[in-house]
């Protein structure tokens, strides 16, 4: 029987969703990615022919191509159903270009959730090929080609072969080198805090911070200050000057958005971007859910808007009253502000049906994927909820010229926190007692606090992404393989999920910045993306930006080119003597990181890895424990006696046990970047602070 009509979307899971939707008159194919691209082996850019690409079948789609082409000779109709974005336009073009079907023709359809309904709905509202959308894609690719494709050849024979360059790489790898010289270049300067134990005359205690003198904010910046201070305080009597009582609300925030998402997941579950895509991919191509079969179970994942469409709003508010009761769902529903460089293509990241309750699909999700799904689930039906509402105190108390204040907030009404909590936060904090204005409260303790500033925090992955996105660097999308490719090529490292420059990072970005200014420019970068944006809005000629680019580029590489000096990365002694032939070894980087090696190579080829030491005994058997990294460059801790001994822990082993279970004792960082002594063992509850 002749198919009426043949479907082509991207990847095989979507293909097979797809397929159980439309039945009989349907053949879903999927082209696998992209069917063509530039060529690797050159920078595949006529220059002179103003930047045209020389796009060639990408090496093993040959067949697949070809059976594509067989398909859509046999079909009355051919709908292009890649994802709906730039990088899907592109993809639609080329296949539109290969089968050789009519430019005007409503040949793709775009949905951006995978059930039956939206997959239907886009079917009856085909339109043409979005040829801006397209333009912007090419643009953004050329420029990456042409950066990429002339840095990197740079940097092998200036520095160090298999080094690698990019338009937005290079920035987030200078970004991450500037906090690096914050932190070493910071003085920390002392501080102290005074809290002071206050009490009634029936024995309530409650506790006030110091936060003024004479009506000005109080700043204690050494000991003889503090001790002052105690001094006058222990004469001073305490009196209640003012009593504000308030009703807080707090709002839920939006839904989640591709950059917000992979913040919370690297947060809350300790996934990495790439693995947040990756699951959520899965999820969004479609699950086979028992009788109900297979669908999409959220929305489309690349998106920076938090709009979200009215019939879901719809549903989750009816979802909403009816499970949690009517005090829980707003009259309207709530609407949240989309970031202003936002496109806005696409809806917020949300459940494609409310009713599809996390309980109700884990049976049918691998771990990962049922822990996304809840954290995607949770913050879409917050998102549509009521505020929670706090009563809140603040008391002001008067010592003579000093001022004191007290702060209580107690939570009054969950509203959306009945869904989803935020982390680390008390819902009762410093319970007040009833107080009058003018009440005497007697002193029961005073307690000075020493502090030191702090330098700014490395940035983890949850805040690299955040400060990318507010800097309007590269696109949501792009920012998980752009984590993985630094740390690839070793400019940086992750250290107890922070990122840490490594010294060839810092070459790299002096190199760059001395050079070409505006590769490494946040800025410039940023002002990139507008462009790009004015192209998929035709407000530009992607043409226009790629000359308008390139002109200063070249003069750039051409100085380059001539002024730069190799740069002799020196290969560090390690400290001790070949066991083959005696020579010293040297600490070498190689494709995974550091190794040793003789330095009689190639004479002697003695290689050999790096165990950091750590100073601790193996809680096991009274080895040395060692830093060891996996092959993704994750950093974890093992016994130097292994295989005869089994110990691993992602967390550095203090060498003690613990005094409850016998387990080992581990230092564990928490997010206020102070670390806590905890057991090892996840049934064991025993911590300890650091220090203690």
């Amino acid at each position: 029987m002749a198919v009426n009509t043949l479907v082509i979307v991207e990847s095989a899971a979507k293909a097979k969703t797809l397929g159980k939707f439309l039945g009989k008159g349907y053949k879903v194919k999927a082209s696998v990615g992209h069917i063509k691209d530039l060529p690797k082996s050159k920078l595949g850019i006529n220059i002179e022919n103003d930047f045209e690409p020389q796009y060639i079948t990408i090496r093993g789609k040959g067949d697949l191509l070809k059976e594509i082409k067989d398909e859509a000779q046999k079909a009355s109709r051919v709908l292009l159903a890649t994802d709906p974005d730039r990088e899907g336009e592109a993809i639609a073009w080329h296949l539109q270009n290969a089968i050789k079907i009519d430019p005007n023709s409503k040949c793709r359809i775009e949905f951006h959730e995978i059930t039956k309904e939206a997959v239907k709905k886009a079917i009856k509202n085909s339109r043409p090929i979005d040829i801006d959308r397209v333009n912007a894609q090419q643009a953004r690719r050329v420029l990456d080609r042409l950066v990429g494709y002339n840095l990197s050849p740079l940097l092998w024979n200036k520095v160090r072969k298999g080094l690698s360059a990019g338009r937005v790489q290079s920035v987030v790898v200078r970004l991450i080198c500037q906090r690096e010289e914050e932190i070493r270049a910071f003085n920390p300067e002392e501080y102290w805090t005074v809290e002071v134990l206050v009490a009634t005359d029936d024995g309530k205690i409650f506790s006030a911070r110091l936060t003024g003198f004479q009506n000005k904010k109080l700043e204690i910046k050494n000991g003889e200050q503090k001790d002052q201070i105690v001094k006058d305080l222990q004469e001073l009597t305490f009196n209640v000057s003012r009593i504000d009582r308030k009703e807080k609300r707090k709002k839920p925030n939006a839904p989640f958005t591709t950059s917000t998402m992979q913040q919370e997941a690297s947060r809350r579950l300790n996934f990495y971007s790439q693995r947040t895509m990756r699951v959520a991919q899965e999820l969004y191509e479609g699950l086979e859910i028992g009788k109900e079969g297979t669908v999409g179970l959220i929305t489309y994942l690349r998106t920076d808007s938090t709009r979200v469409a009215a019939v879901a709003q719809e549903e989750a508010l009816g979802f909403i009253s009816e499970k949690y009761g009517p005090e829980y769902a707003p009259q309207t529903a709530n609407e949240y502000k989309t970031r202003k460089t936002s496109q806005d293509a696409h809806e917020a990241i949300r459940p494609t049906s409310v009713f599809r309750t996390p309980e109700s699909v884990k049976p049918f999700l691998s771990r990962d994927q049922h822990r996304l799904y809840k954290l995607i689930w949770e913050r879409f039906v917050s998102s549509q909820m009521m505020p929670a509402v706090y009563d809140t105190l603040a008391v002001d108390i008067a010592a003579g010229d000093y001022q004191l204040r007290a702060t209580s907030s107690q939570l009054k009404f969950p509203g959306y926190k009945k869904v989803y909590q935020e982390l680390e936060e008390d819902e009762v904090k410093n319970p007040i007692p009833e107080l009058k204005k003018g009440q005497v409260l007697n002193l029961d303790e005073i307690k000075p606090e020493q502090h030191f500033t702090q330098p700014p925090p490395r940035f983890t992955e949850a805040s690299l992404v955040k400060l990318l996105e507010e800097k309007n660097i590269g696109r949501p999308s792009t920012y998980a393989p752009i984590i993985d490719t630094i740390l690839k090529r070793h400019y940086v490292e992750r250290q107890n999920k922070q990122f840490v420059p490594t010294e060839l990072g810092f070459i790299v970005v002096d190199l760059l910045k001395q050079n070409f200014p505006n590769i490494v420019e946040v800025e410039f970068t940023a002002h990139m993306e507008e462009e790009l944006d004015l192209v998929e809005e035709g407000q530009t000629q992607w043409k226009k930006v790629i000359r308008d680019f390139y002109e200063p580029f070249a003069a750039d590489l051409e100085k380059a080119q001539e002024l730069i000096e190799k740069v002799e990365i020196r290969d560090e002694e390690a400290g001790k003597d070949c066991p083959e032939c005696g020579r010293p070894l040297l600490i070498k980087f190689g494709r995974f990181g550091k190794f040793l090696a003789c330095s009689g190579f190639p004479e002697c080829r003695h290689t050999e890895s790096i165990n950091e030491e750590t100073g601790v005994t193996c809680p096991k058997c009274n080895g040395s424990i060692v830093a060891l990294k996996t092959k993704k460059g994750r950093r974890f801790f093992g016994c130097s006696n292994y295989p005869e001994c089994d110990f691993r822990s992602w967390n550095k082993p203090t060498g003690e046990k613990c005094p409850q279970c016998g387990d080992a004792m581990v230092e564990k960082a928490n997010r206020n970047r102070e670390p806590e002594i905890i057991c090892q063992n996840s049934e064991c509850k025993y911590r300890q602070e650091a220090g203690i």
